[in-house]
């Protein structure tokens, strides 16, 4: 009788939690699809704005000096233009910052980690994370959660957050807000989504044209191989739909690919770090590459400065030899007209409004 009872509430609440959800304006234009919001941290507008605080809140890391904003930088699409994060205490990441523009559509998140799937769990891997330290928060947690608590301005915020809560600021509901305020940041308004998809011809260059079709080619570019659809990424996933749009379930190795960018070594060899599988050296996961040309220097470790030295490094099917290598990655011929074609193809992808889009803004400055 009780366990009934039980489900019937649970039901209930995960019934709400999507009315929740389904009710917050994402802004999204006609015709792309809502982000998938689990049912223990539905959207609201309240929750998002106090992740867009903490966010941004200094106070998050043990020495007071960085937030989650200093390495996800919104001019730089929530990348920070470096070659590696660094972070609190002056040590760097392996790796560079990736960009969190759509990350709600993600089946995986960070550079090289087949299992990680949740904005929430993410969150705290900054946070309290020690190999490398980033926020370097572990061993500071009552004191941040105290001064949250003595703030009037957060006490306000979680309690509309977190509703019916006798003790709301936590450290999960910290992860919660932020990661629904990360979930909230959707970019679908550049010049090549007014071109493709709203119908307006003249929203792109002639030059963004022809190289739209470079990387479209399958016996040329093929670009769209690792960066298809309407993300530019690999595998999405929405609300109402299976990742990536097809039935069963999606290979959680898939969409990561070793593209001969160095000679990989530890801690910096990608998959393999994480499964120690000899075919997973190397493979990295392929980013979206909307907004790509505020997100320099490229790739896992920023080893590329430019457009160009990218497009050089696929024409030259990669800079090094390795037997992981993709199949995929055959190179090809590319002109310097056909290069300036696809890197104005890949400048279309822009979405100028999103880099000043006052929801996303840094609410201390």
């Amino acid at each position: 009788m009780r366990s009934g009872w039980l489900q019937r509430v649970g039901a209930g609440l995960a019934m709400a939690a999507g009315l929740l959800a389904a009710d917050f304006d994402w802004t999204l234009p006609k015709g792309f699809p809502r982000p998938v919001v689990p049912a223990e941290n539905p959207m609201s507008a309240a929750r998002v704005e106090l992740g867009r605080y903490l966010f941004y809140e200094k106070r998050i890391s043990g020495n007071g000096t960085q937030s989650c904003g200093s390495c996800h930088r919104q001019e730089f699409a929530f990348t920070d233009g470096r070659a590696r994060a660094e972070g609190s205490t002056g040590q760097l990441h392996p790796r560079s910052s990736m960009s969190l523009v759509n990350v709600a559509y993600a089946v995986r998140l960070t550079w090289a980690n087949a299992t990680l799937d949740s904005l929430e769990e993410q969150a705290l891997i900054p946070m309290l994370g020690e190999a490398p330290v980033e926020l370097g928060l572990k061993g500071h947690e009552a004191e941040f959660l105290g001064a949250l608590r003595g703030d009037a301005r957060y006490r306000r915020m979680f309690a509309a957050a977190f509703a019916g809560e006798s003790d709301a600021v936590t450290l999960a509901n910290v992860c919660q807000a932020i990661a629904a305020f990360e979930r909230s940041i959707v970019s679908m308004r550049s010049p090549y989504d007014r071109y493709r998809w709203g119908g307006d011809a003249g929203a792109i260059s002639d030059a963004a044209k022809r190289g739209e079709l470079l990387f479209f080619s399958s016996e040329h570019a093929g670009c769209f191989r690792c960066h298809g659809g309407w993300n530019f990424s690999g595998a999405v996933r929405f609300a109402g739909g299976n990742a990536g749009g097809t039935a069963g379930e999606v290979d959680p190795r898939g969409g990561f690919f070793n593209t001969g960018v160095a000679q990989y070594a530890a801690p910096n060899r990608g998959l393999y770090e994480q499964t120690q599988r000899a075919e997973d050296m190397g493979k990295f996961r392929a980013p979206s590459l909307r907004n790509v040309a505020l997100t320099a220097p490229y790739m896992h470790d920023g080893s590329l400065a430019t457009l160009g030295d990218v497009i050089d490094h696929y024409a030259a099917g990669g800079r090094f030899a390795d037997p992981n290598k993709s199949r995929i990655l055959h190179g090809f011929t590319v002109t310097a007209e056909e290069k300036r074609d696809l890197i104005e193809f890949l400048k279309s992808l822009t979405d100028e409004e999103m880099v000043h889009d006052a929801r996303w803004t840094d609410p201390w400055k």
